[in-house]
């Protein structure tokens, strides 16, 4: 089934799952795909799915900014599968095939849901001493507050988004010398060990406290 994967600087927002005719992009909440920047038009595009999905196209709604595919502006456009749709500093990328991508899901924290366990770690095997001085230490995100308080979340991918999008979104990004933590989307940036980040990464160690769209959380390396 053809699905959009919306990101902004590398960093994955959503994906959304092309199911109609019709869907709509755009700033305001009635859209199916809702970009809350503005940059991007209350009704900013529509992208048109025929029945038997093999034609999709996107269509620019007479937006502020424009719609670009693979940076060109565009009016309507055929898309295929890997092109980009670029609508302000977002980018969503167009895929219609069967080829399973390695994306992150955001972790979405609502009131009353349970993330699923962390998977039972297996014994590690010895490394190799050239890599064991590469590898960053395994980590997680323990949940503190609400109904999922005491679950933990692996940090399995290289980049794990985390909060509501559309309201708040954070990003953890695992590098060569640890994790860092970067304000991804909305207009409080998290909240680690109790104070406001910038808007550069800062660095995240065993113990810190996180806090995002009203969730309160822990990181864990070890």
């Amino acid at each position: 089934m053809p699905k959009m994967i919306v990101s902004i600087d590398g960093v994955v927002i959503k994906e959304v799952q092309l199911t109609k005719e019709r869907t709509t992009l755009g700033r305001r909440p009635y859209n199916d795909i809702v970009i809350d920047n503005l940059a991007v038009s209350g009704e900013h595009a529509v992208i048109h799915m025929n029945e038997q999905e093999s034609d999709v196209e996107v269509e620019d709604l007479g937006s502020t900014n424009g719609t670009y595919v693979n940076g060109k502006a565009v009016k309507r456009q055929v898309l295929r599968n890997g092109d980009t749709v670029e609508v302000g500093k977002y980018k969503i990328r167009f895929l219609n095939d069967a080829e399973a991508e390695n994306y992150e899901k955001t972790m979405i924290f609502k009131p009353g849901m349970v993330p699923p366990p962390i998977a039972p770690r297996p014994a590690p095997a010895a490394p190799a001493p050239a890599a064991s001085a590469q590898a960053a230490p395994t980590a997680a995100i323990r949940v503190l507050s609400g109904a999922a308080a005491g679950r933990e979340v692996a940090l399995t991918k290289v980049v794990t988004t985390i909060g509501k999008p559309g309201v708040a979104v954070a990003s953890i990004t695992r590098r060569h010398h640890g994790y860092v933590l970067a304000h991804v989307e909305g207009p409080d940036t998290p909240l680690y060990n109790g104070a406001h980040i910038g808007m550069e990464p800062v660095p995240l160690h065993n113990g810190d406290r996180l806090e995002l769209a009203g969730t309160i959380m822990q990181f864990i390396q070890g």
